[in-house]
């Protein structure tokens, strides 16, 4: 009899699938695997099993919580095999997984990756911001003739997380110096996205999760802050978080007041992540995931006018991650409420959690110095219809 996402026998375990050549061991990132790791054993009322890396497999039974989207190829010895068996997503070709599946090439007979889906990119126009991938220096160049028209362009390699690899490219030059910064091979082995870049913008965070029988969908905004070596980088996320998927999202949306501040972004960015993640199901049959998490960027063009489209996507635990177990573990205990709004957060140098916070790192990073993480549940609602207080 086929597994369920309930079976209390499977234990939980984290599995660091890749290690970036910048994370060194005992960092913050596997602390906060492990942390949230465990929370999701916790909610599933299963064992922890522990933490794994690529070098020593976890058992082969065990639900995964995962670093990163894995590969088709990875998982047949593992024996995931849907939604149910992971926190997180698996994908037929890395790429898939990157931003360089958001964008077309700049031609035909540019240089793609196996598995290249050509026509996605016209099923995906209304739902992105103008962009190109490219896997060559000189389709970089031409990517950025076409876009400079609209304005700045961000430069954004395909490793490049919460920010980090990128940069708001305005003239020829300032892009051959950021070429010839890159490490050689760089695009050919992993590739970039040049895209349009927006001006006074708001990110927005919206996704669907599910775990232990608790399915969940959100929408919130994103806040940066600069890190110690003075980049803007993923500060955290405000959530409102419904039991169900997409179409219950919009579905609470449609009920909220229409002179709400930003409902029409809210409500165009809901809709193109929809769109978003239904093309990528169509497009990518061997795709599955349990988490699926997109940033929606709304915001002015060089000219004033608005604009709006998904920056990326995340098929892995990610950011947004501990307030949606929050939401998880606050629908799990009473089937009354309907509604949370829960926050997460990542702040730099002497900075204290709050008091009732739920903590997944509080220390010294040994790349990024004093580091705290964490999540606050800020409001819970059992009515209906209603609107947290």
């Amino acid at each position: 009899m086929r597994r369920t996402d309930i079976d209390r026998k499977r234990p939980v375990a984290a599995w660091r699938a890749t290690r970036p050549p910048d994370h060194p061991a005992g960092g913050h990132e596997e602390a906060t695997l492990d942390a949230l790791a465990r929370r999701i054993a916790r909610l599933r009322g299963s064992e922890y099993a522990g933490a794994f890396d690529a070098s020593a497999l976890p058992p082969r039974n065990a639900y995964l919580v995962p670093d990163a989207t894995l590969l088709r190829a990875q998982v047949l010895e593992l024996d995931v095999q849907a939604p149910s068996d992971l926190f997180g997503g698996v994908v037929p070709h890395r790429f898939v997984a990157t931003k360089l599946v958001s964008h077309p090439c700049v031609h035909a007979g540019a240089r793609v990756p196996r598995g290249w889906e050509h026509a996605l990119a016209r099923r995906l126009a209304q739902a992105v911001l103008p962009g190109y991938s490219v896997f060559r220096a000189e389709d970089a160049v031409t990517a950025f003739a076409r876009l400079s028209p609209l304005g700045p362009v961000r430069f954004k390699l395909a490793r490049g997380i919460g920010g980090n690899g990128q940069q708001r490219i305005e003239t020829r030059s300032d892009l051959d110096a950021a070429l010839d910064a890159l490490p050689g091979g760089e695009l050919e082995r992993h590739g970039a996205s040049l895209e349009q870049d927006l001006r006074d913008a708001v990110t927005y965070s919206i996704g669907i999760a599910e775990c232990a029988g608790q399915r969940i969908a959100y929408y919130g905004e994103q806040h940066t802050v600069a890190n110690p070596q003075g980049h803007e980088v993923y500060g955290g996320s405000t959530l409102d978080i419904v039991r169900g998927g997409m179409d219950d999202l919009l579905a609470r949306l449609a009920s909220a007041p229409v002179d709400m501040p930003g409902y029409s972004s809210l409500l165009r960015a809901v809709r193109q992540a929809r769109r978003y993640d239904l093309e990528m199901q169509r497009a990518f049959p061997g795709f599955f995931a349990s988490r699926r998490n997109y940033d929606v960027v709304a915001g002015r063009d060089a000219r004033g006018a608005l604009h709006s489209g998904v920056l990326e996507q995340s098929w892995r635990i990610g950011g947004a991650s501990p307030a949606e177990l929050l939401a998880m573990e606050a629908f799990a205990a009473d089937p009354a409420v309907v509604r949370v709004r829960a926050s997460c957060h990542e702040a730099y140098g002497d900075c204290a959690p709050p008091a009732g916070a739920v903590v997944h790192y509080h220390g010294h990073d040994p790349r990024l110095g004093r580091l705290a993480k964490y999540a606050v549940l800020l409001a819970v609602d059992e009515r209906a219809h209603g609107h947290a207080a």
